[in-house]
């Protein structure tokens, strides 16, 4: 039976929330990161913008874990068989939530920023274009590049096989960003040394082959060098 008036229908979703909490281990999860995040919020004594970073990630993944739920509960319903729509459904739920957590991530990392860096580094307007944030920018946009060449290619999953290597590219991306930090030699070819191996265990696991493994560290070089050179 539909609620009547606006009293019911709040009840309703609070119902819901707590129904979600008491029955999905994720979403009691992020509660539970939730006031620790607050909390820390409070000690930290953090601006109005840095709080209000912080709440929307919250409000942003406990939305999307339960809208997630909520969908899983409906397909279960129609579909209490295996079918393989079913499950892409559930894929792509979780798939926003995964989504909505790596955003709540970032934002968090923005607004605690000046609590990761010694007091005499500027966070500033020139705060992203240091070479750690293009870093962490320029592997993001490998991973999603990735992600649209597999999904063009047709072959593979994001974690096993297709084209091109994410593993490789990641690797490589970070190896170039750590040369773009002009550290010590030893210490620029020990970077460039995980990511040959990284890229050699793809090979060596059957996951991929030594062209998908030679465009994807070509790919996450090439990115990471033009977000550098661009955006430096």
């Amino acid at each position: 039976m539909r609620p009547k008036g606006f009293v019911a229908s709040l009840n309703c979703a609070i119902e819901g929330v707590l129904w979600a909490a008491k029955t999905q281990r994720h979403m009691l999860i992020h509660l539970l990161a939730a006031v620790a995040v607050l909390v820390t919020a409070l000690m930290l004594r953090l601006t109005l913008v840095e709080f209000a970073l912080l709440a929307l990630a919250i409000i942003l993944v406990l939305f999307a874990e339960l809208m997630n739920t909520a969908l899983e509960v409906v397909v279960d319903l129609v579909s209490p068989e295996y079918h393989l729509l079913a499950r892409r459904a559930k894929d792509v739920a979780a798939g926003a939530v995964l989504v909505a957590s790596v955003g709540a991530l970032i934002m968090g990392y923005l607004a605690l920023a000046r609590f990761l860096y010694p007091p005499s580094a500027d966070v500033g307007e020139g705060f992203l274009r240091t070479t750690g944030n293009l870093a962490m920018v320029a592997a993001v946009l490998v991973v999603l590049v990735v992600v649209l060449l597999k999904a063009r290619v047709g072959r593979g999953t994001p974690l096993h096989g297709g084209m091109p290597s994410g593993h490789a590219g990641i690797a490589c991306s970070i190896a170039t960003s750590v040369a773009f930090a002009a550290p010590a030699l030893p210490v620029l070819l020990l970077s460039w040394l995980l990511a040959l191996l990284v890229a050699q265990s793809r090979v060596l696991l059957g996951v991929h082959s030594y062209l998908e493994v030679f465009l994807g560290g070509l790919l996450g070089t090439a990115v990471t060098v033009a977000v550098h050179l661009l955006f430096r």
